[in-house]
């Protein structure tokens, strides 16, 4: 296996390229660790460093993982994210089985912390405001898939069993109904994508080069006032977010006789 020089793609590409499509066909499955450098570099035919650039981009692709004194491994499956935030709250308000098999949520943090500029404007406070946040950390199979945080307002949330640090057994958003007795009615979500800052990379277990992928969501009740703000953060090469939906079929047309709506 050689780099075509005559190809427009440069040959980092083209091996990269070769790499995945390896991959694809199951010549090195999720998890496996590929031959070192040297050995790639001569398989392929090039350099060295042109061999690392093509590992550098599958890594920024995130295609690869890197472990430090390991070696480099397949990545596994992406993550797929079903329906966004409407997930966690399921067609009759419950919890999905099937998440809660493949990823698990580990609870890190549970106090007050001044508010970030995106969740001070979405609960409508000032920068650096107390709120209680609970921040946690999603697994699959070990590997790092989601950094998290659910925000309240202090207020609200005071003498409560959502300020205690532990697992309910059940979503975040039953527990805060029955605690706060209000009920969520609304919800927005926001995605943006970024580079990470230097804590998410290392969490991620990624380059500071990845892009992420940011959800801001923003529960409401059924007087439009914000009950929880919620953040997570997702490696953006190992995501992908799916969004199923009906689409309405043609409207009805009127029939001759019945009057229709008079512009003017």
């Amino acid at each position: 296996m050689q780099s075509n020089p005559g190809a427009a793609e440069v040959p980092h590409r083209q091996i990269a390229e070769q790499i995945k499509a390896q991959i694809r066909r199951g010549d090195w499955a999720a998890g496996e660790r590929l031959p070192s450098i040297p050995a790639l570099a001569e398989t392929f035919g090039v350099a060295k460093q042109t061999l690392q650039r093509s590992i550098d981009q599958l890594r920024v692709e995130g295609v690869l993982i890197t472990k430090p004194g390991s070696g480099t491994y397949v990545r596994g499956t992406k993550r797929r994210l079903n329906r966004l935030s409407r997930g966690r709250y399921g067609g009759h308000r419950g919890y999905h089985a099937d998440l809660a098999a493949r990823y698990r949520q580990h609870l890190t943090e549970v106090g007050r912390a001044p508010a970030p500029p995106e969740v001070a404007d979405a609960f409508g406070v000032p920068d650096g405001t107390a709120l209680l946040v609970r921040r946690h950390l999603v697994r699959t199979d070990d590997v790092p898939v989601e950094i998290g945080a659910a925000w309240f307002r202090v207020e609200d949330a005071a003498g409560t069993s959502l300020e205690r640090f532990e697992g309910f057994g059940r979503p975040l958003y039953q527990e805060a109904e029955e605690a706060l007795g209000r009920r969520y009615a609304t919800a927005k979500d926001v995605i943006t994508a970024r580079q990470p800052d230097r804590d998410e990379a290392e969490i991620l277990q990624i380059r500071g080069d990845t892009p992420v992928l940011h959800l801001l969501h923003v529960a409401f009740d059924d007087k439009h006032r914000a009950i929880e703000v919620s953040q997570a953060t997702w490696p953006g090469p190992m995501t992908t977010l799916t969004e199923n939906y009906k689409i309405p079929g043609p409207a009805e047309e009127l029939p001759d006789d019945e009057p229709g709506l008079a512009l003017g």
